[in-house]
């Protein structure tokens, strides 16, 4: 590794607020399309950005003077030179000329440099600031100019920008100098100017780029090797989920760059670099040749290492007092816990691991890192598979920000928390006046009422059902409150289900559902097919499916069927219905446990303290806890199609007979009616005849007759029409519109032969 760790003079990525380097991925960028005032951190008012000031130079030997223009006037205290295009006739005469700077009366050599000048747009001149200006820097290596640094490491002026401006923040800087300009006589106005603007991702302070002796690490051979890890079919070692994240992983790692681990910080792991200050030395700074380096695994072998570079000479060791950047301590993290660079026994067994689960964010902050890292120094992938879930933004689809008032902290939407102590929140922490204020005003109109206490399960299970929202959850805080509402839901439907198992209940070792009611049945076929398609989902990582599968089978089968078709068994002591009421009861107990361990993933708190509830076989050792039980599986002999079939038809018609009753005036609908089935083929008459328990059970019915097509059609009903073959009627109390009915009918059955 060592050999891919060295040393260079470029321009770095400089945080003023952070005084250290930080890499590109770490810069965001706002888009400005005209005169922009921002808050920058350290400033009292709002700096301007989004305009490009003109200023002249004056050129030596009184020959005029020639136009230049920038967004960010204080670097022109490093200007070293100012380019024009070797073509353009309006500069001939100045080639190899010089300028003379206003400030200092530095020599500016006027160089001609057809790469980053476009003689067509605006003067054809621009200034050269080497030390602060990517494109400057290379200009400056093209033409042996000086590269001046004109900033402290905290964004003053210093001793190289002059006395008059020596000491003032850089953005002061920027207003003191047009000022001066002006008086000079040497400013030409300002226009708005669309740009992209760099700011940390951490501190939101604007990037400033500086020159600085850095520690690099070349990353091509890497990169390429991260890259077949994924791209390439016949070598095809790790998988990224979703696949959408394939292409970035792509882009990324085709055009990475050497990265800059040099990071000015107290914390992290040293640069493992010693520095050989020579006794015969004319500069005793540190680091002030180049080649006095050395590269070690250790103040031992650097020492060694050092002795053979400087044999007969006399040094001094000191380690580089840099750090690596946080990123690359993190690429190490899978290595590093399991005892590398040891060979350990957790290394050899563990490495590579399985599964890696991380934000979307930082693809290639750190999962790319731990790959690269771990393929040059563990020989394989550091996991196999990479998922990437959705980052979480606010309710109207925002980033989070403290400025915004919009951050949800977890803990506050478990517990719970005042309106007031949301804004005592903001209080204690460092927004300035006029921040806070707008913080507050957000946070009244996203949670006037405080945000309610909903549990970690309903957080849990609102994050996973969002994740089928591509790459951004909009969390929005009632959603969440709906799924405690559901918890409480779950808590009261398995109580009901226990009383009617009662105090002295024993599951059975087996069921057969083939000797079982028809409701039974369907309830466990249809949690067959919930356990095949949970776990489908989540071996294919589609944890929101897989959550949508779990809630349906509780919410829409279990509770708002099963339960209710079963309890016309317990509403008597009737001998006749003792094998039904073993029967639901058996299948309750069944339902119960596998859709508490079904459920556990996604809601681990409320599913442990119900299923500790259950009563247990007593031919078997309990578990101490759900968590360490098996997961449900597929049991084949309860899948049954044609009971699930017969299901959806008595569904269709309770739905129909349901929407029936919600025509009522609001005081009958709770009252119990007479209702019929009007069907044309016979297979169904006989089903719904077979099932007219079910059907009376669940739509509130006093009483069902099943009708075919040659029985009359009831009167004083109101009739709704489920398909061609099949219509319902509720009966009615007192005088119906019969004719205003038919025409209802009649509309209905025209739609569906269209």
């Amino acid at each position: 590794m060592f050999f891919l760790l060295f040393r260079d003079l470029r321009l770095v990525n400089w945080d003023c607020v952070l005084r250290t380097a930080i890499s590109d991925i770490e810069v965001d960028y706002i888009e400005i399309k005209e005169r922009t005032p921002l808050r920058i951190p350290g400033y009292a008012k709002p700096v301007e950005f989004g305009v490009l000031t003109s200023f002249a130079y004056p050129l030596e030997g009184g020959l005029g003077e020639i136009v230049v223009a920038t967004t960010r006037v204080e670097t022109m205290l490093g200007d070293t030179a100012i380019a024009i295009h070797p073509e353009d006739p309006r500069y001939i005469h100045l080639h190899g000329k010089f300028a003379i700077h206003p400030f200092n009366g530095r020599k500016l050599l006027i160089v001609c440099d057809a790469v980053l000048v476009d003689m067509n747009f605006g003067t054809g001149a621009v200034k050269i600031t080497p030390a602060h200006d990517p494109n400057d820097f290379e200009v400056g290596k093209r033409h042996n100019l000086d590269f001046i640094n004109i900033f402290t490491d905290d964004g003053k002026i210093n001793s190289n920008g002059g006395p008059e401006f020596v000491g003032m923040p850089r953005f002061e800087a920027r207003v003191a100098l047009t000022e001066a300009l002006k008086e000079k006589g040497l400013y030409r106005g300002d226009k708005h100017n669309e740009m992209r603007l760099g700011v940390c991702s951490r501190s939101n302070d604007v990037v400033e780029p500086l020159i600085k002796p850095q520690w690099y690490v070349n990353c091509k051979s890497m990169a390429q090797q991260a890259l077949d890890a994924v791209m390439d079919d016949s070598s095809r070692r790790m998988e990224i989920i979703p696949k959408q994240y394939v292409a970035e992983w792509k882009r990324w790692l085709e055009n990475i760059r050497d990265w800059c681990v040099s990071r000015q910080l107290w914390w992290g792991h040293r640069i493992p670099a010693w520095y050989a200050k020579l006794e015969d030395d004319e500069l005793k700074e540190l680091g002030a040749y180049n080649n006095h380096w050395v590269v070690a695994r250790n103040e031992e072998e650097a020492q060694e290492e050092a002795s053979r570079i400087f044999a007969g000479k006399k040094f001094e060791l000191s380690q580089d007092p840099d750090v690596l950047d946080t990123w690359f301590s993190s690429g190490l993290f899978p290595l590093s816990v399991l005892g590398w660079p040891d060979d350990t026994d957790d290394l050899k067994a563990f490495y590579p691991t399985s599964v890696l689960e991380t934000g979307h964010d930082i693809l290639f902050f750190w999962v790319a890192r731990m790959v690269m890292l771990g393929m040059k120094l563990g020989g394989d992938v550091p996991f196999r598979k990479v998922y990437l879930h959705p980052m979480i933004r606010d309710a109207h689809g925002r980033k989070m920000s403290k400025s915004l008032g919009n951050v949800i902290d977890p803990l506050e939407v478990i517990n719970g928390i005042t309106l007031q102590g949301l804004h005592k929140r903001l209080e204690e922490g460092n927004l300035d006046p006029n921040e806070l204020k707008t913080a507050k005003e957000g946070q009244v109109k996203d949670f006037p009422n405080g945000i309610p206490e909903c549990g970690a399960d309903a957080l849990r299970f609102a994050l996973v059902s969002y994740t089928a929202q591509s790459d951004k959850i909009n969390l929005d805080i009632q959603r969440v409150v709906g799924y405690r509402q559901w918890c409480n839901k779950l808590w009261n439907a398995i109580r009901f289900a226990m009383s009617k198992l009662g105090d002295d209940y024993t599951p059975p070792t087996k069921i057969d559902p083939d000797v079982m009611p028809f409701g039974c049945k369907w309830i466990l076929s249809v949690l067959n097919k919930a356990i095949s398609k949970t776990l489908l989902s989540l071996e294919s990582y589609e944890f929101s499916d897989a959550a949508t599968s779990v809630y349906s089978w509780w919410q829409f089968q279990l509770c708002d069927v099963f339960i209710e078709v079963i309890k016309p068994y317990f509403a008597s002591n009737d001998p006749a219905s003792a094998s039904e009421r073993i029967s639901a009861q058996d299948t309750l107990w069944v339902c119960l446990d596998n859709g508490l361990r079904l459920l556990h993933p996604f809601m681990p708190f409320v599913t442990e303290e119900l299923w500790q509830r259950l009563p247990s076989r007593k031919d078997s050792m309990r578990k101490e806890s759900i968590v360490i039980c098996e997961y449900p599986s597929i049991v084949e002999c309860w899948t049954n199609d044609s009971v699930e079939m017969e299901m959806d038809m008595i569904e269709s018609v309770v739905k129909s007979l349901r929407s029936l009753r919600s025509t009522l005036a609001p005081k009958e609908r709770n009252e119990r009616r007479a209702a019929y089935v009007r069907c044309r083929l016979n297979d169904a008459c006989k089903i719904f005849k077979d099932h007219e328990l079910e059907i009376a059970t669940l739509a509130t019915l006093s009483s069902l007759e099943v009708l075919s097509e040659s029985d009359d059609a009831p009167v004083g009903c109101k009739v709704d029409v489920v398909n061609e073959n099949l219509s319902v009627y509720l009966q009615l109390q007192g005088n119906i519109n019969v004719e205003a009915e038919l025409q209802k009918l009649k509309k209905k059955m025209e739609e569906i032969e269209k």
